[in-house]
């Protein structure tokens, strides 16, 4: 009985913090969608809604963090909270006056669109001029997606709240691909998760497995997994 007046409390909680907006000042970049900021005078970790910034250890990992610090390190912005993740922190839209700094990371390819919380079409079209542009990451002829990237790099998993897919397939479900030979695999069709689908495109060359030309292999595979 305690138990499940607990989870109610927290509930009622987490919704309650879900509807907040407010004025804070960031005091550290973690990365480029992480911030601390000081709201109330109780430091509050924010977790930038709708976007992946590459990890620190990725390429462009740091010039994301920088390109955050640049926009908003030690100014005030506004925090329009939308969830309280797993781990605590505030999955947040963030602003700076009529600046919306999701989207601008986003804009100028510092960070992937990972829409959830609502329409992607602004987010996509932003990702996809950036593309165009090759601004960014984009630059890089093979991205590799951070949630790709995690799966690959456990240390970094603890940091990133894991999205649910009921839909997922059990191959899917796999986790890291760990054959680290090139097979006779040459279709999207073939491929078991979108780990075993980045290993072919990017180690094996199987460039057919890019039908959109934007460095991302099999796109709806990978796309699933985001979810």
């Amino acid at each position: 009985m305690k138990k499940i007046f607990a989870s109610i409390i927290l509930l009622i909680w987490a919704n309650f913090a879900a509807a907040e907006e407010y004025s804070a000042k960031v005091i550290v970049v973690i990365d480029g969608d992480t911030l601390v900021v000081l709201h109330n005078n109780a430091k509050v970790k924010v977790r930038l809604a709708n976007i992946d910034a590459p990890e620190k250890d990725q390429a462009f990992g740091m010039d994301a963090r920088q390109a955050m610090i640049s926009m908003v390190l030690r100014k005030q912005v506004h925090i329009d909270t939308m969830a309280v993740d797993k781990y605590g922190r505030t999955v947040a839209l963030v602003s700076l006056g009529e600046l919306n700094v999701n989207e601008e990371m986003v804009k100028h390819g510092m960070a992937w669109e990972y829409s959830h919380f609502k329409p992607g079409r602004v987010y996509m079209a932003l990702q996809s001029e950036a593309q165009q542009a090759h601004r960014g990451l984009w630059s890089q002829r093979n991205p590799i997606a951070p949630w790709v990237w995690r799966r690959t790099h456990p240390s970094t998993k603890s940091n990133f709240p894991k999205k649910e897919n009921k839909r997922e397939t059990s191959h899917a479900r796999v986790g890291v691909f760990n054959d680290s030979t090139c097979g006779s695999k040459t279709h999207c069709s073939q491929m078991n998760s979108c780990e075993e689908a980045y290993f072919y495109f990017t180690q094996c060359g199987v460039t057919s497995l890019d039908k959109t030309k934007n460095g991302v292999p099999c796109k709806k595979l990978c796309d699933s997994n985001k979810q």
